[in-house]
């Protein structure tokens, strides 16, 4: 049995995986293959779980190699949450939330697009994503974080989890790369001649965009 963690991401999804790790009979990871082309990313040993947001664009793979033969869990926090935290981070922009703004809706970088707008973008997206890939499938559940010790009990308890459930439940009181955590450590960073490079090489490649608005 091969298990699929769906997500928006910014939704417990490392308290998700570090839970996992008290589970004796399943294998588990979070992003295990980044850096890998889709067809391995979606590769995984029997009885191994898989926490990934960026799964959600490879749904049609997923569903090509595994169809109904898995079982799949989506994460859920309220959207609005997920939209706050992406759009709160400005590293986000480094990541998912760039490639989506930039790489597949094609804004320019230095457009009047916003982060909060293109973050509410995105979560409703991926959402529409796993809904869409889910309605056919039968052995799905909906992880609710608003409640994850239940959730996960009734996680533990449907792929059939042995182990130490004690101590998996235990991991829902700590907090994994939060927003307040990731923010404060930015805070903290010297500001550098790098940065600073990177800051006039940005302004540089906005400049034609600024241009034609004058």
């Amino acid at each position: 049995m091969r298990v699929f963690i769906l997500t928006t991401g910014r939704a417990g999804s490392m308290t998700f995986e570090r839970a996992c790790r008290y589970i004796t009979n399943f294998t588990c990871g979070h992003e295990s293959k980044s850096g890998t082309l889709a067809g391995e990313q979606i590769d995984y040993p029997d009885n191994h779980i898989e926490v990934n947001n960026r799964l959600s664009w490879l749904l049609g793979r997923l569903d090509k190699c595994y169809g109904d033969d898995a079982y799949y869990v989506w994460l859920h926090r309220t959207p609005e949450d997920v939209v706050q935290s992406y759009a709160r981070r400005r590293s986000s922009l480094g990541s998912i939330i760039t490639a989506y703004c930039h790489g597949i809706l094609k804004f320019p970088e230095y457009s009047d697009i916003g982060r909060l707008e293109v973050s509410r973008d995105f979560v409703g997206t991926v959402h529409a994503n796993i809904e869409s890939f889910l309605k056919d499938k039968s052995s799905t559940m909906r992880f609710d974080l608003s409640n994850p010790k239940y959730d996960f009990r009734s996680f533990w308890d449907w792929i059939g989890a042995q182990g130490d459930l004690h101590a998996a439940l235990g991991e829902w009181d700590r907090k994994y790369n939060s927003t307040e955590d990731i923010l404060s450590r930015k805070n903290r960073r010297p500001f550098t001649m790098v940065k600073l490079a990177k800051k006039c090489l940005r302004a540089l490649q906005g400049l034609p965009i600024y241009i034609r608005r004058i």
